[in-house]
């Protein structure tokens, strides 16, 4: 149990309709620390009947909430930000305790959270129609933006403080109400998350969470008929199952799916720049982000001097559990996560692939893995068709700029890329000739709550954060006046 100021914050309820509640039968699952293994406690498993009782009563405080000035949202929204930053020392430590990433990551994540509160607070006064110049004197055109409705939001684990506020933050800030259905292994920082949101003054079925069953609260979710918004980060595989249970109400989606991210390293790179964008990029969360770097491609030129380079780098890593002052890697989520490291390692190696740095489980145990580097990377192996989603550097050989582009497009996904360079005619032709919706030229850190994020091809639908953002949760209705002149 993490140690808390303020023990409120730890919540193991269902926020429904502005009370906590309990499970229909008492129902509840365990919470465990990744680092530790151990239960951190038990919290209530919402199913069906929550989640209808809950989009309900997002249905009923629609009206009111939608009705309510920009400015009146936009000041809950920045109390809201300014709690989470407040409590930002509780916040990281129930964020470390239940995903298991260091409380220096942790705290960057909630800071980074908290400011798509105070980005779209500014945003929900910016929603702007439009007047058309009319075809006829007796006429007058408007456009009208207005909010979608009830919205339901799907988030995942490894990113909790920062997926729920990039989706409810622009969905609130819109007018529209929500139901939370949060990760199974994170679901105490979503409910902190409400109870601050409770604190800053959401009236009552603006903002539900419903812990519990994917299988019975996500399919409620994206198929009753009162929900007309569904938002989703997770797998491409998850999405196109909610894709099609969404499709019998015609819902609007914002898809956030699976990446498989290049990293294409120039001859002309600089070579520090490029280690530490790489290990920004591939070992942040332990390599469990949809945006780190998946295949690391490096020019001949000076293909040996950055593998050595980036497998000293990454073995002085230091591994340890995430409350440790001095740790730079935590655990992986679970041992699912730890076998399919392993799996790719095996797969990669058994293909001619060397590893240069740790290769294997960490003397720590449980679910603690050594930061990898692999060299001699090939096309055939799993670990350049499929998403690692762990601490493991796989590095491939190309020859020209031709071929780079070619080889990191070579895949069904198109969330990010990466490429260092210092040309600068390079930047421009690789860029535009990348596949992806969102590229880092000299960097591995990307993320900005002022800037669009989304995907390309099997990656997505939609954008989040910026001002595309909030678009998302918006209609847009044309009205053709008549009868002005009399």
């Amino acid at each position: 149990m993490p140690k808390l100021q303020d023990k409120g914050l730890l919540k193991t309820d269902l926020l429904i309709d502005g009370g906590w509640h309990s499970a229909r039968g008492a129902a509840t699952f365990p919470v465990h620390n990744p680092a530790t293994v151990d239960l951190i406690t038990q919290v209530a498993q919402g199913g069906r009947t929550e989640a209808d009782a809950a989009i309900a009563a997002a249905d009923a405080a629609l009206p009111s909430w939608s009705a309510r000035t920009a400015k009146d949202r936009a000041a809950i929204l920045r109390r809201w930000h300014d709690l989470i930053l407040e409590n930002a020392e509780d916040l990281a430590r129930i964020l470390t305790a239940e995903q298991g990433k260091p409380l220096a990551e942790a705290r960057g994540e909630i800071a980074y959270g908290a400011a798509f509160y105070e980005w779209f607070a500014e945003e929900a006064k910016r929603v702007y129609g439009e007047t058309i110049p009319t075809p006829d004197p007796d006429r007058r055109l408007m456009v009208q933006k207005q909010p979608i409705g009830v919205c339901a939001a799907i988030t995942p684990w490894n990113f909790p403080m920062a997926m729920i506020p990039r989706k409810a933050a622009p969905a609130l800030a819109a007018g529209c109400t929500m139901v939370l259905k949060p990760a199974s292994q994170t679901p105490l920082s979503a409910l902190a998350l409400a109870e601050l949101g409770q604190r800053a003054g959401l009236p009552a079925g603006v903002f539900n969470v419903i812990p519990g069953k994917a299988s019975e609260v996500g399919d409620a979710l994206v198929t009753s008929p009162l929900v007309r918004k569904v938002t989703f980060t997770g797998s491409t595989e998850v999405g196109r199952h909610l894709m099609a249970r969404a499709a019998g109400t015609i819902k609007k989606l914002s898809l956030e799916l699976g990446g498989n991210a290049p990293v294409l390293i120039f001859d002309d790179a600089d070579m520090d720049r490029a280690v530490e964008g790489v290990i920004a990029s591939k070992f942040r969360n332990m390599g469990q982000t949809c945006v780190c770097a998946n295949r690391i491609y490096v020019q001949d030129g000076i293909y040996d001097r950055f593998v050595q380079t980036l497998s000293t780098a990454v073995s002085a890593l230091k591994v340890g559990d995430g409350t440790a002052t001095d740790t730079e890697q935590g655990p992986l989520i679970d041992a699912a996560a730890v076998q399919k490291v392993e799996d790719h390692i095996e797969d990669a190696v058994s293909l001619g692939g060397q590893v240069t740095a740790g290769g294997k489980r960490h003397p720590l145990g449980g679910h603690f893995f050594e930061p990898t580097v692999i060299a001699g990377g090939t096309q055939d192996m799993k670990i350049a068709r499929e998403e690692t989603f762990g601490p493991v550097a796989p590095i491939f050989r190309f020859k020209d700029e031709r071929e780079a582009i070619k080889l990191a497009n070579s895949t069904e996904y198109g969330l990010a890329a990466y490429f260092f360079t210092q040309n600068n005619g390079r930047i421009w032709r690789v860029g535009e000739a990348l596949e992806f919706g969102v590229i880092g030229v000299n960097t591995g850190n990307t993320s900005y709550e002022g800037a669009p994020f989304g995907g390309l091809k099997e990656s997505g639908l939609g954008r989040e954060g910026s001002h595309h953002g909030i678009d998302e949760f918006l209609e847009t209705k044309y009205l053709c006046i008549a009868g002005i002149t009399g």
